[in-house]
């Protein structure tokens, strides 16, 4: 899994509250270019961190998932610097 910095962590940060959002607002919230989020949604969704959700299947809106939630935590209980392998950590921690 390849996290984009500090753009991926952004946005999972601010899915956190747990509440759903769409790429616009995301961009918004996070003053980066609409089309860079939303090429970096489906790529979040791929590796798990992130569910599309309804209530209609094109609505566009986005939640964290689990393993979302995880990566932050891991991210933030990491040494600063350290190159991090998410997928182990997440293996470790979810059983993923």
């Amino acid at each position: 899994m390849r996290l984009a910095e500090p753009t991926d962590f952004e946005i999972l940060e601010a899915l956190s509250d747990g509440k759903r959002n769409t790429a616009a607002n995301l961009s918004y919230i996070l003053d980066k270019d609409r089309s860079y989020i939303n090429t970096r949604l489906p790529i979040l969704a791929d590796y798990g961190l992130v569910d599309r959700v309804g209530p209609a299947p094109n609505s566009g809106l986005y939640e964290i998932t689990e393993r979302g939630i995880a990566v932050i935590d891991i991210r933030e209980s990491a040494t600063e610097g350290a190159d991090i392998d998410f997928d182990a950590r997440l293996e470790e921690r979810l059983g993923a």
